[in-house]
């Protein structure tokens, strides 16, 4: 294979899985290259500008993870989505082209069919059926904001904490520790005795 160059990658068209979808409904299809910060605002400017209520994204082999970080930011954008994921294999077939052809011959190709997994997840404002499989309900916003908040401030008031901390030590457990260093230092245990009575002072 070291002489054939991929030159062609196409997918089969296959139905969307979901029933009852309306003919109109936005299909996001993510490729391996895509971009998402482009796929986010087209996909926003449908849901919020043109009032659409449901909203496909689909994705194969190495962009099945692109696609579900698509709907956990649309997820966390909008809130209150119902979801449907369906999983299901993909036959992509790939054309590879021999660089370096026979003379007799003509250019030959390969043709390659692979089977990969690929990803259809359903957004939807309206209710959807919860008995199917793949639904996941809404999240509830103000929970998840609570959520955060609280992280947010267990976070900030620990790392406080953390700093001052080693700020305010009474004297007494600062000289204990100095005496517990001196003692086994000092040869005739001298040291020790002048100490004590200034460090309970």
């Amino acid at each position: 294979m070291e002489n054939f160059r991929k030159v062609r990658t196409s997918e089969e068209e296959s139905p969307l899985p979901f029933p009852d979808l309306p003919p109109d409904v936005v299909e996001m299809k993510v490729k391996e290259g895509s971009k998402i910060r482009n796929l986010m605002n087209f996909a926003m400017a449908q849901m919020e500008l043109k009032g659409s209520r449901q909203i496909v994204f689909s994705g194969c082999g190495r962009a099945v993870t692109k696609t579900i970080t698509c709907v956990e930011i649309m997820k966390r954008k909008l809130g209150g989505l119902h979801q449907v994921t369906k999983v299901r294999y993909k036959t992509v077939l790939e054309v590879w082209e021999n660089q370096d052809p026979l003379p007799s011959g003509p250019a030959q190709n390969l043709t390659v069919h692979k089977n990969v997994p690929s990803i259809c997840i359903l957004l939807s404002r309206d209710p959807l059926d919860p008995n199917q499989t793949g639904y996941q309900p809404p999240e509830p916003r103000h929970g998840l904001g609570m959520q955060l908040g609280e992280a947010g401030e267990d976070a900030s008031s620990s790392s406080t904490k953390g700093l001052k901390r080693p700020l305010p030590p009474p004297c007494e457990e600062l000289l204990t520790k100095k005496l517990q260093v001196q003692v086994p230092n000092s040869p005739r245990g001298s040291g020790t005795t002048d100490c004590q009575p200034d460090c309970h002072h």
